[in-house]
């Protein structure tokens, strides 16, 4: 595989490889900026990935990272994940569309080809408000499964002994977050993890039925705090935290209400740990708690955050749907951008300290 050029991260005082863990968020399509930062972090052999905590399209990153990682290391994981997202792509109603030439006269994202799309974005808006997929799709035909089982082997990733992974789902009948873990993950974990219920039929794992991740931990990271070693962690965020602009459009108002919901379990996770440092850094790190292994490691982490919040936001929470290569491929050039950005930036400072400021423990 093709290595880019790119700029270097600030210099390090040691060769020695820095352990982080990866907190990687769903967001449909837009996942593929994920595949951006995570195809420039493994070009950095001074980092070695301990453990990925991810739901939805961040799970789906995963598991092809773990794959790949077992099949041929760094560049083995580098070529299944840009396996699984051009099957994702070659799956798309637009494929031929957004790779002909009237895409490469146009540009990638020009609003001419993104019109073309809009229709067909609309009806499946409208359908999956009125209709449940029980209805509109009584076969539960998933397009997603034959991806994930045709790119990803997950023989592979139950073995794999190169970084941890903790895939998230929503129990359906009680709401709880439930974390897969890597010793027992299938193709149906990783769907149950994606099942929009608006679009799919819920995921029935061992009887229970469980609805996409994002609603209960989009990305949880409390098993990264509580089950690895590695003492930074980088958030993978997807979901704009801001908008400026208040939607007034029907559409609008549901994209931006769905931003919010999958965004919510993330900001109380962070806020939880923003409060357990508090406490801990209020009371001296009083023995009785600080002899507990989550309040050593809350206290021991450096945490950081990766997004592109101005640049994912100009595309709107519609265009998750949109899985044309020449779009998917746009996210990914943003994400390995900005990434890049990240490492020289912040790059010296991994394993230092932490460059992301939680946000208050409490509001109002």
């Amino acid at each position: 595989m093709t290595t880019r050029p790119r700029s270097q991260p600030a210099p390090r005082a040691t060769d020695q490889k820095l352990r982080i863990d990866l907190a990687l968020q769903g967001g449909g399509s837009h996942g593929a900026f994920t595949w951006g930062v995570l195809d420039r972090l493994l070009e950095e052999e001074w980092l070695e990935i301990a453990a990925v905590s991810g739901t939805s399209a961040g799970a789906m990153n995963a598991v092809a990272l773990a794959a790949g990682l077992m099949e041929g290391g760094r560049e083995g994981a580098r070529a299944c994940l840009r396996r699984f997202w051009k099957r994702v792509a070659d799956s798309s109603p637009f494929h031929a569309l957004a790779g002909g030439p009237m895409a490469q006269l146009f540009g990638l994202g020009h609003p001419w080809l993104q019109a073309l799309a809009a229709p067909w974005q609309n009806f499946a808006q409208l359908v999956g408000t009125q209709f449940s997929p029980y209805q509109f799709n009584p076969l539960n035909l998933n397009p997603l499964r034959d991806i994930l089982t045709d790119t990803v082997d997950f023989e592979r990733v139950r073995a794999c002994n190169r970084a941890q992974l903790f895939v998230a789902a929503t129990h359906v009948a009680t709401g709880d977050l439930r974390i897969f873990r890597q010793n027992e993950l299938t193709a149906d974990m990783v769907l149950a993890s994606a099942c929009l219920p608006l679009l799919f039929q819920a995921v029935e794992i061992d009887g229970e039925a469980y609805w996409d991740g994002g609603y209960a931990g989009n990305p949880s990271l409390l098993p990264l705090i509580s089950e690895t070693s590695a003492d930074d962690l980088l958030l993978v965020q997807i979901n704009p935290s801001r908008r400026e602009a208040v939607p007034t459009q029907a559409s609008d108002i549901l994209d931006r209400a769905s931003e919010v919901t999958f965004n919510a379990s993330l900001l109380k996770e962070l806020r939880t740990i923003g409060l357990l440092k508090e406490l801990l850094q209020e009371a001296g790190r009083p023995d009785s708690a600080y002899r507990r292994p989550l309040f050593q490691r809350v206290d021991d982490l450096r945490l950081h955050r990766l997004d592109a919040e101005v640049q994912l936001a100009q595309f709107g929470a519609a265009s998750k749907t949109q899985t044309g290569w020449a779009f998917l491929s746009q996210l990914h050039d943003i994400g390995r951008a900005t990434t890049d950005a990240w490492l020289r930036t912040n790059g010296q400072h991994l394993g230092q300290r932490s460059t992301f400021e939680l946000p208050p423990a409490y509001t109002g």
